[in-house]
């Protein structure tokens, strides 16, 4: 087996995945799969702006894991890669110096273990979208498979759109035949032979932390501020006292910082109505400007969306709260927006007897609800016939969906540009033998049969 490692820096949290594969003597394409995970305890990279060596050493406890995981020989073989994703993009728009600092102490630590370290970068929204979407079709064996004598077959099987819900930004990208009227959401890749043209887009502050941070500095706007402030979204039963500087921390809502000095506390009292809560939710899109043909929301182009699709990440993680927790079926956008609006109406206490494991992200439900229903019905426009077609998924067999697979497939070459050469794998000789045997034995059995018979004929006569 050959391994391979990536460390998903995410806005909220890191995540490290050890990948692996057979050493397959077709450009090392064997198929790959996750070998081991591990999440880093504390908050992601990007965090530690102030701090910036803590960044490196936090990822300590998954890196030695790493070492127990990949066998001590295959050390110096195993490439090693750190791709840091929205957190880390909207630090660089704050403080590029400091998201430098940040990249060069996670650098530093990485270099120090005996892996093949291969660089740390803030990957792109458009990156991390179509990385996501290889990952997912690369899973699924929608570009290529192996068939059952070792050779590769390309299955005739339409792709899957993908769909991406972090903390820091939101990705939607699928294959599209319509016209792609930005190009700047236009990607042509070239996989095993084929072409696809794909339409992706990442909306930066649309993560699930930027947007619940977003719709607080809505909700203080709204009543100017004052020391006790209701928030419809949050259930009955439940508030919270706020610093000011945990709101406008962020450049998602530095633009609507207030006078105020920035250690003023507010205390945010829930009152679980859910049409006003929408109603907030909703004034974080802006549906009105367009200058295409069509537009998802805030002026970015989007074609119609077309057959199936995979949601994941936060994506799941609501949709799964709202099947496990609550209940509730998800087939249609009426049982999204029913499911959503029974949740704000569930009391704190109801909540925590519900769900005490997830008592920190309890009060937050209704809002991510009402955001998602949103989100893929106004935002992306699916309906009653296209909304089905999604699939909320975390995993596909043991492999995690997000980006990072198709991250290193790509950076380690694993997924060829041309299709892979017709020679069989090993595996065909393995087949060709196990075929002659099997004939080779039904022969001998056909024989020693009819020389049987003929004997018992023989002593009868």
């Amino acid at each position: 087996l050959q391994y391979g490692i990536v460390l998903d820096a995410g806005s909220s949290h890191t995540t490290m995945f050890v990948y692996k594969w057979p050493a397959d003597k077709e450009n090392d394409t064997g198929v790959v799969s996750e070998h081991s995970m591990c999440d880093v305890e504390g908050p992601g990279i990007s965090s530690y702006s102030s701090n910036p060596p803590v960044a490196g050493t936090s990822l300590e406890h998954c890196l030695n894991q790493a070492l127990r995981d990949v066998p001590k020989e295959k050390h110096a073989g195993t490439p090693l890669y750190l791709g840091a994703t929205a957190g880390m993009r909207l630090l660089n728009i704050a403080d590029p110096q400091v998201s430098d600092a940040v990249l060069r102490a996670v650098a530093a630590t990485l270099k120090t273990y005996p892996f093949d370290f291969r660089g740390a970068k803030i990957l792109s929204g458009e990156e991390e979208g179509v990385f996501g979407w290889v990952t997912a079709n690369y899973l699924l064996e929608n570009f290529i498979k192996r068939g059952w004598l070792g050779e590769w077959i390309q299955p005739q099987k339409k792709t899957l759109g993908a769909m991406d819900f972090g903390g820091a930004s939101t990705q939607i990208t699928f294959e599209t035949t319509d016209t792609i009227e930005n190009p700047r959401n236009e990607v042509m890749l070239k996989l095993y032979g084929q072409a696809y043209k794909v339409y992706t887009h990442s909306f930066l502050c649309y993560g699930r932390d930027q947007v619940l941070k977003r719709l607080l500095s809505k909700l203080l706007q709204a009543e100017s501020y004052q020391e006790a402030v209701s928030h419809p979204c949050w259930p009955m039963g439940y508030n919270k006292s706020l610093l000011l500087s945990s709101i406008y921390d962020s450049p998602c809502t530095e633009k609507e910082r207030p006078s105020l000095a920035l250690n003023t506390t507010v205390t945010l009292v829930g009152t679980g109505n859910g049409n006003l809560c929408a109603l907030h939710v909703s004034k974080l899109f802006d549906f009105t400007n367009c200058s295409f043909s069509h537009c998802s929301f805030d002026g970015v182009f989007q074609p119609k969306v077309s057959g199936n699709f995979i949601a994941f990440s936060a994506f799941f993680y609501t949709v799964d709260f709202i099947q496990t927790v609550m209940g509730r079926p998800v087939h249609l956008p009426s049982d999204l927006k029913d499911a959503a609006e029974t949740i704000c109406a569930t009391s704190w206490s109801e909540l925590l007897q519900k769900a005490p494991k997830l008592e920190k992200r309890l009060p937050d439900y209704c809002a991510v609800s009402k955001f998602v229903y949103l989100l893929t019905t106004k935002g992306y426009s699916f309906n009653n016939h296209s909304f089905p077609n999604i699939a909320f998924q975390k995993k596909a067999g043991e492999t995690s969906i997000g980006w990072a697979l198709g991250y290193m497939l790509n950076l380690t070459n694993m997924i060829l540009a041309e299709k892979p050469s017709s020679h069989k794998s090993m595996l065909y000789n393995y087949w060709v033998i196990l075929i002659l045997l099997f004939v080779v034995t039904t022969l001998t059995s056909l024989v020693t049969a009819i020389c049987l018979l003929w004997h018992s004929k023989s002593s009868i006569i």
